[in-house]
C-alpha cells in the first residue's frame, strides 16, 4: 500500500517522516507549515488529515511558489526510488535501492522487465547517463538487508518508468514546391516540435544534399536558396539535434528538381510531315529507279517539319526524340524497300523478255 502526496507550497515546508513498527507500519510525525497561515489570503491548513492520498495546494498572495515535492509512503522493507518528474530522451536517469530506516544493503541487483542489469554488488544506485526510449520498462531491485536488518534477501515492488520522446523526427518542407522554377527563391524548412515541459530547450538544425553538408548546425530551422538553378537539384534532408548532441534525428529525404526556363513554355504537339507517296514502278522502262529525296530535317522556320515538345518532363522529351528517330528510320527503310521492289520488277521483266527469244 502506498500513498502519494503532492505539495506545491507558497511557503517553506518541512516534512519529517518516521517509520515505526515492524515491516508494515509507517506514519507522519510532523508536517509543518511555516508562514502567515492565519491570514485571510492564506489557504494553509496544517491540521488537515494527511493520511489519505491527496493533493494539497497553498496559495498565498505575494509569495513565490517552489517546485512540487513528491512523497511516497511505502510499507516495504525495500523500495526503488525513481525521479518524480517525466524523463525525456537525453536525460540522466538515477535509480536508488532504499532500505527501511536506511539499513545497510549488500548484494544489490537492479532489474528491468525481470532481467538483471548486472551482477549483484554493493552499490545502491544505478545510473543511465543518457536515457533513451528503449530504457522504458518496469524496474525493481533486490538486496540483502544487513545488521540490524533481518539478513534475508528482499525485493522492491516494480516501478514503471517511461522515457518520453524529446522531439519527433523532423520533416523537411520546401517552399514554393519541390519543382521550383530556375531563378526563383527556394526555402527549406526543418520542422519538429519540443514538448511543453522542455519548451525552453534549444535545437540546432543542419541541412544536407546528396551526402554533402550544405549548411552546418545553427539555430534557424530554415535554409534559403536565393536563386535556384539546375545545380541545386538533388536529394535533400535535414537533421535536428540538441546542443549537447545527445539526441539527434534526421528527416526523410526529399527530391528537389529545379525546372529550366523553357519548362514553363507550353509543349508543342508533334506535327510530322505527311509521308511522301512512292511512285508506282513503270513496267515498260528498264531505267534504274532514282533514289528517294532526303528526309526533311527539323527546322524552326519550316512549319511542316518535326518539332520537339519543350515540356517540363525531361523523360518525356527524351522518349519523343526516340520516337521521332524511329519514325525517320522507318521512312528510310521504306524507301530502300521501294527501290528493291523496283529492281526486282525490272529484273523479272528482262527475264520474261529474254525467255521467248532464246526459245525461237
Amino acid at each position: 500500500m502506498a500513498g502519494v502526496f503532492y505539495f506545491s507550497p507558497a511557503l517553506l515546508w518541512a516534512a519529517q517522516m518516521l517509520l515505526a513498527g515492524c515491516h508494515a507500519a509507517a506514519s507522519f510525525e510532523a508536517l509543518q507549515c511555516e508562514g502567515p497561515a492565519s491570514t485571510q489570503e492564506s489557504m494553509c491548513h496544517p491540521e488537515d488529515d494527511l493520511t489519505d492520498p491527496k493533493e494539497v495546494r497553498f496559495q498565498v498572495k505575494g509569495y513565490t511558489f517552489s517546485e512540487p515535492i513528491h512523497l511516497i509512503v511505502s510499507y516495504d522493507w525495500l523500495i526503488l526510488q525513481s525521479p518524480a518528474k517525466p524523463i525525456f530522451e537525453g536525460d540522466p536517469l538515477v535509480l536508488r535501492c532504499q532500505a527501511w530506516q536506511d539499513w545497510p544493503l549488500t548484494q544489490v541487483t537492479f532489474y528491468r522487465d525481470g532481467a538483471a542489469l548486472g551482477p549483484p554488488g554493493p552499490s545502491k544506485e544505478i545510473s543511465i547517463t543518457v536515457a533513451q526510449k528503449a530504457d522504458s520498462g518496469h524496474y525493481h531491485c533486490s538486496a540483502v538487508l544487513r545488521n540490524p536488518g533481518p539478513g534475508s534477501p528482499e525485493a522492491a515492488s516494480p516501478v514503471a518508468l517511461t522515457v518520453h520522446e524529446l522531439f519527433r523526427a523532423p520533416v523537411l518542407r520546401v517552399t514554393p514546391s519541390a519543382e521550383p522554377q530556375e531563378g526563383k527563391p527556394v526555402t527549406l524548412s526543418c520542422q519538429t516540435k519540443l514538448p511543453l515541459q522542455r519548451s525552453a530547450a534549444r535545437l540546432l538544425f543542419s541541412f544536407y544534399k546528396d551526402g554533402r553538408t550544405v549548411r552546418s548546425r545553427g539555430p534557424s530551422p530554415e535554409f534559403q536558396i536565393p536563386t535556384a538553378s539546375e545545380a541545386h537539384s538533388g536529394s535533400y534532408w535535414c537533421e535536428a539535434a540538441t546542443e549537447d548532441n545527445q539526441v539527434w534525428k534526421q528527416s526523410p529525404k526529399l527530391e528537389i528538381r529545379v525546372q529550366g526556363p523553357s519548362s514553363s513554355a507550353a509543349p508543342t504537339a508533334l506535327t510530322p510531315a505527311p509521308p511522301q507517296k512512292a511512285d508506282a514502278p513503270e513496267t515498260t522502262s528498264t531505267k534504274p529507279p532514282e533514289p528517294l529525296p532526303p528526309l526533311p530535317t527539323p527546322s524552326a522556320k519550316d512549319p511542316d517539319s518535326f518539332s520537339l515538345p519543350q515540356g517540363p518532363d525531361p523523360h518525356l522529351y527524351h522518349q519523343m526524340r526516340v520516337l521521332l528517330k524511329q519514325i525517320q528510320d522507318m521512312r528510310v527503310l521504306l524507301g530502300h524497300l521501294v527501290i528493291e521492289l523496283r529492281d526486282l520488277s525490272s529484273h523479272l521483266k528482262l527475264e520474261t523478255t529474254k525467255g521467248p527469244a532464246k526459245h525461237e
